[in-house]
């Protein structure tokens, strides 16, 4: 994966264009040889020079000017190589050029601004979207090669200034990135700096931030989100323009109060025909969040999701009428759909703004700007809120585990915007239940009637299985127990209570020669349908900290049916292991008619942990793949 200089740079070569000192430094940027030393272990790419300068000219003109060198080692570094810039009817692209240098920094190839590939900015799932992309695909024909990217943009929008992240990848060196807003509108910028100390960045002045000679992060396993501890710069207008709409943005309850205003005001107008439905679907149901329950079904069954980039910078979604009319909406059109629905039987909700995805990220709730990628709902209960995700068609009332669970939002109201968390799911909320009947034979092989049960987020890993082909099914058991070997699937029966927020697997299933022969033993690991399989790396000097995004338990409990005419000679003793990260237990025991119970319970706990308890991390995991290979010896019956 990651390499060094090629082979046939021959170190006269290098020392012969080190001992040239009459290079400027951007000159030097182009020759990869000249890269610091430093920065070249286990890297995949250098950023020789990077500057972006960012004017701000008045509350409606923004123009951003970027020149990028980057050195490319090998092609896990091609993607740093980011020559490309979005565009829409609000922005425009005055200048964009590259050029590609070989390990020399001869020019080999010029890339004109008609050059650059020009396509839609967004997914075929996308039904409208006026947002573009320029960018140009370069196919290396050797490494290391260094390209060199010029853009300048003009926005009429102020409401996305860009942030600083100049670490915006693993095995990445930074040998010179620059940043510069220069606000000459006359309205007050706000700024946010993080972990700016130790990562060698000096504040030039006001606005203005470089970093000289950053060695590249290395991944580790478990590292927590790159952008929660490398440096970033976050600025935003007090005052901004939207795609013609302005805005204030001194707090997020004026940002909120903005975004009620002018994105949603107007659009909940729903078609008489609509409320005459859902009234009648919810008449005589007193409580409330049982009438949520029936609406939010009517909204499933008769909407589905399709992405509309169209409004305010998409921000502003469809008119509800349209989307009751058509049958379709993005996130936010389907958001505003729902809780216009709601409206009309007098059930409360909020247009939320998140992070949608599986990893968890947040709002910064200490800084306030256009924030988010995703919309939900939230349904106020007393002291709980509970969060619809409105694109899918079969998500359960409520569910947000995976995508919108653990992390800050923001409920926009028509008093102002309130930060709050979405719901953290525990472990024993996040439960995988396990219970198998097994019957082994005389050869080594067995059949099984295996049941899976899952809730919260474990519910969401295994969630949508049923509604796979029958031979996707197959193939999805076959890998999901890959430790069986000569495995044949008999039967699948999958229920899935949304009610409940349950989903109930079962399989039926046999395998030929499980266990292992060794004379007249018979050898096998009961644990066969749950099994941890992987440790983590072994670091010997560590420098991240980890962490557990989420909370997890797991019950098993398999009766095993012994051979007839064998008995068990040997089984590894019970194990009980707790730590600071979970716990785990294991436990076999003889029953009557030659049968035998193995229960296992395994708790992984969610934490930011110093990077200090790593190797007691590792080790818990360590013994965990240990004893979940615990055998057990069968012998003939005297």
């Amino acid at each position: 994966m990651l390499k060094s200089l090629p082979n046939n740079i021959s170190l006269f070569s290098y020392l012969f264009f080190v001992s040239i000192s009459s290079f400027s430094q951007t000159e030097d940027a182009y020759i990869a040889l000249l890269a610091p030393q430093e920065l070249m272990t286990k890297v995949n790419a250098i950023v020789r020079y990077d500057n972006q300068r960012i004017e701000i000219n008045a509350i409606d003109d923004m123009v951003v000017h970027t020149k990028r060198v980057v050195t490319i080692y090998n092609k896990y570094g091609d993607k740093h190589a980011n020559s490309l810039e979005f565009y829409s009817e609000n922005s425009n692209i005055k200048t964009i050029e590259a050029r590609i240098y070989d390990s020399y920094g001869e020019e080999i190839k010029k890339i004109k601004k008609n050059d650059f590939t020009d396509n839609s900015a967004v997914s075929g799932g996308t039904l409208y979207s006026d947002s573009r992309i320029k960018y140009y695909d370069y196919t290396p024909i050797s490494y290391p090669y260094t390209i060199e990217f010029i853009s300048e943009v003009k926005h009429n929008t102020t409401a996305f200034i860009p942030q600083w992240r100049p670490v915006n990848g693993y095995f990445l060196g930074i040998q010179h990135a620059e940043y510069k807003i220069e606000n000459n509108s006359g309205i007050p910028l706000k700024v946010k700096k993080e972990n700016i100390e130790n990562n060698k960045v000096v504040e030039v002045s006001e606005n203005h931030f470089t970093i000289e000679n950053l060695p590249g992060v290395h991944y580790e396993s478990y590292s927590p989100s790159l952008v929660t501890f490398t440096p970033s710069v976050k600025p935003a207008l007090t005052k901004f323009n939207m795609n013609g709409v302005e805005g204030v943005n001194t707090n997020w309850q004026d940002f909120g109060k903005w975004v009620y205003g002018e994105l949603l005001t107007g659009t909940d107008i729903l078609p008489q025909s609509a409320i005459d439905d859902v009234k009648a679907l919810t008449n005589g149901v007193d409580d409330k969040i049982e009438r949520a329950k029936l609406v939010y079904k009517y909204m499933q069954d008769k909407t589905r999701y399709i992405s509309v980039q169209i409004g305010i910078g998409g921000w502003k979604p469809m008119l509800a009428d349209d989307v009751n009319k058509l049958g379709y909406g993005d996130c936010k059109g389907l958001t505003n759909y729902t809780k216009a629905l709601l409206e009309a039987v007098d059930v409360p909700s909020y247009y939320t703004l998140v992070f949608g995805g599986r990893n968890i990220l947040d709002i910064d709730d200490e800084f306030s700007s256009a924030q988010g990628n995703h919309a939900i709902l939230c349904v106020p209960n007393n002291d709980e809120n509970i969060f619809l995700e409105c694109t899918s068609q079969t998500n359960p009332f409520g569910f947000s585990a995976g995508f919108t669970d653990d992390r800050v939002v923001l409920l926009v109201k028509p008093e102002g915007g309130e930060i709050v968390r979405t719901k953290i799911y525990e472990a024993d909320e996040s439960v995988q239940k396990t219970n198998a009947n097994v019957i082994m034979d005389a050869t080594g092989g067995f059949t099984a009637d295996v049941s899976i049960e899952t809730t919260g987020y474990q519910y969401s890993l295994h969630e949508g299985i049923e509604n796979n082909t029958e031979r996707d099914q197959h193939s999805h058991y076959k890998d999901y127990w890959d430790n069986i070997n000569n495995i044949t699937i008999e039967n699948i029966n999958i229920v899935n209570d949304k009610e409940s927020i349950l989903l109930s697997e079962n399989v039926k299933l046999s395998a030929t020669n499980y266990a292992s022969k060794s004379g007249d033993r018979l050898i096998f690991q009961p644990n066969m349908f749950n099994t941890v399989t992987t440790i983590p790396s072994r670091y010997t000097d560590r420098k991240l900290e980890f962490k557990v995004d989420r909370s997890f338990k797991d019950v098993d409990e398999f009766i095993i049916q012994l051979p007839e005419g064998l008995m068990v000679e040997a089984m590894t003793d019970s194990k009980e292991i707790k730590t600071q990260f979970g716990s785990y237990s294991f436990k076999l025991e003889t029953l009557d008619d030659n049968k035998l119970k193995y229960t296992r319970t395994y708790i992984l706990l969610k934490g930011n942990y110093p990077k200090e308890d790593y190797k007691a991390f590792r080790d818990f995991r360590k013994q965990i793949v240990k004893h979940d290979k615990s055998k057990i010896v069968l012998i003939k019956a005297s």
